[in-house]
């Protein structure tokens, strides 16, 4: 029992010092990131890379307890274009950024997007709580403080740094993912192409 443990002990290790290295970096995300590049393109140079519809991957199944202990998943928001924010309270630019995300989701709210939060690398769920009830977040958000359902994400748009984003379609496809804090003008330009995609 102990050796089928090892393996996942230390892959979970691995990702938390992989987040540890780029986690509020304020890196940014622009060109291609890892892989063969196939299937998304930076056009703008923001850092955000997009997916066209016919080259997206489903998103893994994320599932957990909210913050407030609550059961969530991902696919439960399936229908909806969902935009999945990593962040720890902790971190500089997921504080800069959370007014904003607050603000985009009340302005979607009837639009049929879901926002989810990760939180991640937090000491004690205290900590995520007096954050949220600080920045007025009233989104739910996954506890995930060892980063096991951020490590079910592979490929080139897996959010890897801390704040990412990821906006996943009505599919449950990933479309676009940014690996550092953004605005709202960014964010909206992440969710309004997708959201206007035909259902």
């Amino acid at each position: 029992m102990l050796t089928r443990r090892l393996p996942r002990r230390a892959a979970l290790l691995t990702a938390a010092a992989l987040l540890a290295l780029t986690g509020c970096s304020g890196m940014s995300a622009g060109g291609k990131s890892g892989g063969d590049g196939k299937g998304y393109v930076d056009s703008d140079k923001s850092g955000i890379a997009r997916a066209k519809p016919a080259d997206r991957k489903m998103a893994p199944a994320v599932s957990g307890k909210t913050l407030d202990g609550k059961d969530i998943s991902l696919a439960e928001f399936k229908g909806k274009v969902v935009v999945l924010n990593v962040w720890g309270s902790w971190c500089n630019p997921c504080r800069a950024e959370a007014a904003d995300f607050q603000r985009a989701y009340v302005e979607n709210a009837d639009k049929g997007v879901q926002f989810l939060g990760i939180n991640t690398r937090d000491g004690s769920q205290e900590n995520a709580l007096a954050f949220v009830s600080s920045k007025g977040i009233t989104y739910p958000s996954l506890w995930d403080p060892d980063a096991r359902e951020i490590l079910k994400f592979t490929g080139n748009l897996n959010p890897n740094a801390i704040p990412s984003t990821l906006v996943i379609d009505r599919e449950g496809r990933i479309a676009a993912r940014v690996l550092r804090g953004i605005d709202i003008d960014q964010l909206r330009s992440m969710i309004d192409p997708v959201l206007n995609e035909k259902a």
